[in-house]
């Protein structure tokens, strides 16, 4: 897999992806299906615990590339739109928790692609928006549908019709954000390691029962959970970590 505006390099069962377009790792076309190559590349994998993506330089990605899209028809728009949905779904289904390291820019597109993670860690510098209404368009990613779940309805319409950016420390006051970290990327992969010392397939249906339930009534949400409850039960990671409880020791989990 040949990468152009990215990198990618695994230790110890973490993934950390780097955007690295200069100067504001602005997303393109060619960006966002690197994106996606990645995601379906990182999808299968059965060794990582975690995945960390980031951004190199003063911004995470500072939004979408306005010379790309300043001409666009309105179909073409809607096409571009699609395509930064389809690898936002990429990203957000990944079966292992990802956890988006924001040290600068994350505006816009920016700002949606954070929000693909399950987990949003800050530098001090880090700065959230989305300022589309000011170019007079709306968000395309997938922010109108993300940032009201993660922050609710009243807050998300009142940042998306004012447009007005959020810093670290409201980030984290408003839920967007997890916490504010020195280092953003040494934290996320340091959270990406805590969470892999547990058993990667009850971290990964744990995931499934929030995301896949996101839009169901609370019943149904439920009998959803009961279910991969039950499904625990045919994998021996449940029969390790109960073992190890009893015995008083440390679980040896092994791959998903």
């Amino acid at each position: 897999m040949a990468l152009e505006h990215l990198s990618l390099a695994i230790t110890d069962g973490v993934a950390v992806v780097t955007l690295d377009r200069p100067p504001v790792n602005a997303l393109n076309s060619a960006v966002m299906a690197e994106l996606g190559e990645v995601a379906a590349s990182l999808s299968g994998r059965r060794d990582l615990r975690g995945v960390v993506l980031t951004g190199q330089g003063k911004a995470f990605v500072a939004g979408a590339d306005i010379g790309q899209m300043a001409d666009l028809t309105a179909e073409q728009a809607h096409a571009f739109a699609a395509q930064g949905q389809v690898v936002s779904r990429a990203w957000e289904n990944l079966p292992m928790p990802t956890v988006a390291a924001v040290n600068g820019f994350a505006l816009g597109g920016g700002c949606e692609l954070a929000l693909c993670c399950d987990l949003i860690l800050a530098g001090p510098k880090a700065l959230f928006g989305q300022p589309e209404v000011k170019l007079g368009v709306i968000p395309g990613f997938g922010g109108t549908q993300r940032l009201r779940d993660r922050v609710g309805t009243p807050r998300a319409k009142e940042l998306i019709y004012t447009g007005r950016s959020v810093t670290a420390d409201e980030a984290v006051a408003l839920g967007l954000a997890l916490s504010v970290e020195e280092d953003a990327v040494a934290a996320a992969v340091a959270l990406c390691h805590k969470i892999g010392r547990n058993g990667p397939n009850a971290v990964a249906l744990a995931k499934r029962a929030m995301d896949e339930t996101a839009s169901l009534g609370i019943d149904a949400g439920l009998a959803h959970e009961a279910a991969l409850f039950g499904a625990c039960f045919t994998h021996d990671e449940q029969t390790e970590g109960m073992a190890a409880f009893l015995e008083k020791r440390r679980p040896t989990f092994g791959d998903r």
